[in-house]
């Protein structure tokens, strides 16, 4: 049974969404809630409310708007909401999820320039900011805060600045750090923040949402691309009935309130911060004595999840690696970095010490399964960002 009351049976999830949840979030599905019942819009009204407080903006100046969808249909409505027709988005891109936001823009025709770093390096402050001066017709700028391809976090803090000096919205894809990681829509200088049910809040997956500064929003009248995704027509429907335009998700509403309860008597964001970063210290000297060798350097590393190399073995066959451990109830994730043979483990979800330590016994456990003696490494000495 895991440290912090996951069911019994279930395997232990290691990735970044969806992940292991508690017993009293899967409790809170278990009962039907009509979707225009009084109960369900004061129930909406108040996760709206309370995440605006945990992404440090003003109820005045600060909304929530709640999209049903993954957290790429949340990058996806304001990407297609946000930009006008005469509008150019600059994109910071280290890792395959600013690359899906490049995507988007380019599904959708918005006029958008790439400034690509390499997936194991930060972006280079200088050359966002020659891209800004050099190009008057940019008018937003997007950045990923935490690239769940390899658990780097990047200072969103300084381009939020960096935008804010040219006057250009920030968008910020926050998806695997809200919740964990502090972060401030005033002093980020972030108008739009976007994230989901299913990660560091630890909810199940049915929708994402989006913080947004309200005078931004205000400016968005006429620009959606989509009908379902239009994400002022979704807040100006929240502002005038406290009802979704379309069917929510209401099981996963229900399971999402309750989540924010328990971030809340953990002790908020600096409280789950402190257990996911204490997972990542365990995990880390755990698996550097077991012969692996982190992807990122220190400094750079999240807590929320790690890449490794494969290891230097003729004997290392990854799917059979993950196939083993998921026969023990234990379940990775597998690379997304395109310069290296990695995979992924995630510290995040309802868990806690003692399965971070059942994890790494498992995983010596299959090593030696599969006759494959790893050379332990050094202890970084580094620590981690928070």
């Amino acid at each position: 049974m895991s440290d912090c009351e996951a069911t019994i049976g279930d395997k232990l999830l290691f990735t970044p969404g969806p992940l292991t949840t508690s017993r009293t979030v899967k409790e809170a599905m278990l009962r039907d809630l009509g979707s225009r019942d009084t109960e369900f819009i004061t129930l909406v009204k108040d996760i709206r409310r309370r995440l605006v407080d945990l992404a440090g903006g003003s109820q005045r100046e600060h909304s929530a708007i709640l999209m049903q969808g993954s957290g790429t249909f949340g990058v996806e409505s304001v990407i297609s909401s946000t930009l006008p027709p005469s509008g150019k988005l600059l994109i910071i891109i280290n890792g395959a999820y600013g690359h899906r936001i490049a995507r988007i823009a380019e599904t959708l025709g918005i006029a958008a320039t790439r400034l690509e770093f390499a997936e194991n390096s930060l972006p280079d402050l200088g050359a966002i900011e020659d891209a800004l001066e050099e190009d008057v017709r940019i008018t937003h700028v997007a950045a990923v805060h935490c690239e769940t391809t390899s658990g780097i976090i990047n200072p969103i803090c300084q381009i939020g600045h960096l935008a804010r000096r040219r006057s250009c919205r920030y968008i910020v894809d926050a998806m695997s750090s809200f919740g964990a990681i502090p972060l401030s829509m005033v002093s980020h200088n972030i108008d739009y923040l976007i994230s989901s049910a299913n990660k560091c809040v630890e909810g199940v997956p049915g929708f994402s949402f989006v913080i947004a500064r309200t005078a931004a929003l205000h400016e968005c009248d006429g620009w959606a691309r989509s009908l379902s995704l239009d994400l002022c027509a979704q807040w100006r429907e929240f502002e005038r009935s406290g009802q979704f335009r379309f069917t929510p998700p209401t099981h996963a509403l229900l399971a999402f309130h309750q989540a924010l309860v328990e971030l809340e008597q953990e002790g908020g964001i600096l409280g789950r911060g402190e257990r996911y970063h204490h997972n990542h210290q365990i995990l880390l000297e755990g698996m550097i004595q077991l012969g692996f060798r982190p992807y990122l350097r220190p400094a750079y590393q999240s807590y929320v999840i790690t890449a490794f190399h494969y290891p230097d073995h003729p004997g290392f066959v990854f799917d059979e690696f993950y196939r083993r451990l998921s026969d023990k109830g234990f379940v990775i994730y597998p690379g997304k970095v395109s310069s290296a043979d990695c995979f992924r483990i995630g510290t995040i979800g309802r868990l806690g010490e003692q399965d971070v330590r059942a994890l790494l016994a498992a995983i010596a456990e299959t090593l030696r399964e599969m006759n494959i003696t790893l050379q332990p490494g050094q202890a970084m000495v580094e620590a981690p960002q928070r």
